[in-house]
């Protein structure tokens, strides 16, 4: 398995949609698993830029994986996004449900996220959502990055803000290097 990490606008759905056709791997988008399946008042507050606690994602994970042939490589787009969340993720590898074989943690700054969510215009991209994200990206999600590195997860950095094409080149180019 190969983990998609970043902020909300890095190009996590972008770059696992182009790493999913050119590799022939299956991409597991938490984002468009909660889009289609969370409804109601849990909805209403992921239109707000509120996240779902660390159980009720790995609920959710864990009835994904049991469709995913994860026998095979495949990428996982926007999970982790705490450390118990890492911690469930790790657990799951070292029980051999999967291998998980690399992070790309793909960074961006504030600047550039906000741009490129409020032009791709859906209703959870304003302001006030996209500050909270970026908040919760900082004070949640980046220390999963050190929590991996404690654990032996190789982690690549990419510089998101780069055209999709360049970030997908270093991905592919990277990967080609670490999973035979």
């Amino acid at each position: 398995m190969i983990v998609l990490m970043g902020v909300a606008g890095s190009g996590k759905s972008m770059q696992g949609r182009l790493l999913s056709d050119e590799l022939g791997y299956a991409w597991v988008s938490t984002g468009e698993i909660l889009r289609v399946l969370i409804t109601g008042k849990r909805r209403q507050e992921m239109l707000e830029g509120k996240l779902l606690s660390d159980e009720e994602m790995i609920e959710i994970l864990d009835k994904v994986f049991e469709l995913v042939d994860t026998d095979q490589q495949f990428i996982l787009d926007g999970f982790p996004r705490t450390v118990p969340q890492a911690d469930w993720l790790i657990d799951q590898a070292q029980a051999s449900r999967f291998e998980l074989d690399a992070v790309v943690h793909l960074s961006a700054s504030e600047e550039v996220v906000r741009e490129r969510l409020l032009s791709r215009g859906r209703m959870d991209d304003h302001e006030d959502a996209i500050a909270e994200r970026f908040r919760e990206y900082q004070a949640m999600t980046l220390p999963i990055l050190e929590h991996f590195q404690q654990e032996k997860v190789h982690i690549y950095t990419v510089d998101a803000a780069e055209s999709p094409k360049d970030v997908h080149d270093q991905i592919v180019a990277y990967l080609n290097g670490l999973i035979k």
